[in-house]
């Protein structure tokens, strides 16, 4: 697959690919930081919006004219709109890069460098980090089905098992993982022609969960990369709709199942999801006793996880 569909390729290294929605600030911040702290070599940003309502593209128009804007008149997901702009990009690496993230002083080079100097690496994520500096979980081992109820159930706190114990990780190397969030992560042009774009279907999550397995099954493999230190938010665009988004999450994990591991995989997660659901709705009365400063937040939980259970028998 040529996914540069025969445009002549410049002399541009780096591509960096921004989907955005609703995030005016944080999107100017971003790219202000980007200018801030660029990569050593030629790149080239572009900015896909997916039919904001808060004036991010005439932002980008008016305050960044260099850069290339895509305007989608309706919202076709994160893994669509990144797919444009996939197709657009002329650089021998491409990073995907959340609107709602600052990119630190070198950054984007540490990335780079890595990727030049580990051949066999077909993608690479940054160290993301909490506004506060602290550390964000930005990588995961493949999830399974033991390892969802294990998260779900709050076990991690006895045994990371579902999560990597990352702040327990050296910072001073590179390590080799199984996923890395999307907030950050580079990818190699020519890994992309050989696994394929992101699956559109995944119109929200788990989209780079999906891209990590596919680059991992081509024989490639993928890093943390401490070196390279972006701050991210978090949440931004989700928080607008959060049961909608909640709802998507988990709709997208059974569809990963679903297509990693067949039907039954996919019975069986919808039962972690049931147990889970059971789990916190057993437990709801004790916390809200125990913790009247946040009985907002659980009844909020609560009509989430019953959403949840109300939708799974037509998922």
């Amino acid at each position: 697959m040529d996914i540069s569909k025969g445009i002549a390729r410049a002399e541009i290294n780096l591509s960096i690919l921004i989907v955005n929605w609703n995030t005016h600030d944080l999107l100017a911040q971003c790219l202000e930081s980007i200018y801030a702290n660029p990569p050593a070599g030629e790149f080239e940003i572009i900015v896909v919006d997916n039919a904001s309502a808060d004036g991010s593209a005439v932002m980008v128009r008016e305050r960044f004219p260099s850069v290339t804007l895509i305007e989608n008149q309706h919202n076709p997901g994160f893994a669509a709109a990144n797919n444009q702009a996939i197709e657009r990009a002329l650089g021998g690496y491409l990073l995907l890069l959340n609107p709602d993230t600052v990119v630190m002083p070198d950054a984007l080079d540490a990335l780079v460098r890595f990727m030049d100097n580990y051949p066999a690496a077909g993608a690479a994520g940054s160290m993301l980090l909490n506004s506060d500096s602290s550390l964000q979980l930005s990588c995961h081992p493949y999830p399974t089905i033991g390892r969802e109820l294990w998260r779900l159930l709050h076990l991690d706190y006895l045994y990371p098992l579902g999560a990597y114990p990352m702040e327990k990780w050296p910072t001073d190397r590179p390590r080799m993982v199984d996923t890395v969030r999307g907030a950050s992560l580079l990818v190699r042009k020519e890994v992309i022609e050989q696994v394929g774009l992101l699956d559109e279907t995944f119109f929200m999550y788990s989209e780079e969960v999906d891209w990590c397995a596919r680059i991992n099954d081509g024989g490639w493999r993928i890093y943390w990369v401490p070196d390279s230190r972006i701050v991210h938010f978090g949440g931004q665009s989700t928080r607008q709709i959060p049961t909608e988004m909640f709802l998507q999450l988990y709709r997208a994990k059974l569809m990963y199942f679903r297509k990693h591991g067949g039907p039954f995989s996919g019975h069986l997660y919808k039962t972690v999801l049931l147990i889970a659901s059971m789990f916190r709705m057993l437990f709801a009365p004790v916390a809200w006793l125990l913790m009247p400063d946040k009985r907002d937040e659980y009844a909020r939980t609560m009509a989430d996880y019953w959403r949840l259970l109300v939708s799974l028998p037509g998922q």
